[in-house]
């Protein structure tokens, strides 16, 4: 997956189709920087209608007009994502892409208010929009870095849900054994399930202090898990960082990276992407 937008092929039919699509897509014409500086600061003035909208002294005094700007972004963006899908070459390539899933959650809350109360504040996802700031200050290598970033994460996948599978059953193996020690004495741990809860907060170092142990031997088994939190947190940032680093060596060595997922193969000589399939250009 790249957050760079894939949709770089210019679509066939009509002058007009191809012009709108420059100017959408595209950051090399006047129109299209105009056009891209007129929709990052609708998405700002957008989210801030939307967070403004969420206090409730301004929402009792304005809520009729924060209501009708919101519905008037949502109305512009909507035509935007459709003219986008229209003028794309491969509108279900963009509609798949990093950009085009944003654009699409930044429309589909307030749609969705109207069967779910409440659901239009999901609309500050239109915020992830501004990162195509990048595009139009001609900021590509940041996007490189952030796909670099990226890929190590799609890379460490598989490693970290193992991970998290075996934190989750440590967790539920010390709180149940939590819960026996301290369910006599404490009403807090009045459940295995909140046990658990506890043990989620512990072992992650974030300590709310809403439950806490008052026997000695949940104390020593707090402290023992306090201890161990510290370790726990470093594997992931450690499975993240070899990644990273195999990412670099791979880019040193000058290794071409797919152009759809930018996922960079080990092999030199592959033709095609092992993560995605699709054919890698060589110089």
């Amino acid at each position: 997956m790249s957050i760079e937008s894939p949709d770089q092929v210019e679509p066939e039919g009509s002058a007009f189709r191809r012009r709108v699509w420059r100017i959408v897509f595209k950051s090399d014409t006047r129109a299209g920087r105009l056009f891209d500086l007129v929709l990052l600061w609708s998405i700002v003035a957008s989210v801030i209608v939307v967070m403004l909208d969420s206090v409730e002294s301004l929402r009792a005094q304005w809520h009729s007009w924060f209501l009708l700007l919101e519905w008037t972004f949502t109305g512009l963006f909507t035509l935007e994502y459709i003219l986008r899908l229209w003028c794309s070459a491969r509108p279900w390539v963009y509609a798949k892409s990093f950009f085009g899933l944003v654009d699409l959650m930044s429309v589909a809350p307030n749609y969705l208010s109207l069967v779910l109360g409440g659901s239009h504040y999901l609309a500050a996802v239109r915020i992830l929009r501004l990162m195509r700031v990048f595009r139009i200050l001609k900021m590509a290598h940041h996007v490189g870095e952030a796909n670099l970033l990226l890929n190590a994460l799609i890379a460490s996948r598989r490693k970290i849900f193992v991970f998290m599978t075996s934190v989750l059953a440590l967790v539920c193996v010390e709180g149940t054994l939590m819960y026996v020690l301290e369910q006599a004495d404490n009403p807090r741990f009045a459940s295995i399930p909140a046990a658990v809860y506890w043990a989620v907060v512990t072992v992650t170092t974030v300590g709310y202090g809403d439950v806490v142990p008052v026997t000695v031997a949940g104390k020593v088994l707090a402290s023992f898990m306090m201890m161990t939190g510290f370790a726990i947190l470093a594997v992931p940032t450690g499975i993240v960082t070899a990644e990273i680093g195999r990412e670099v060596a791979l880019r040193k060595q000058g290794l071409p990276s797919c152009g759809e997922c930018g996922y960079t193969p080990t092999d030199a000589a592959a033709v095609y992407c092992s993560r995605c399939g699709t054919s890698i250009p060589h110089a």
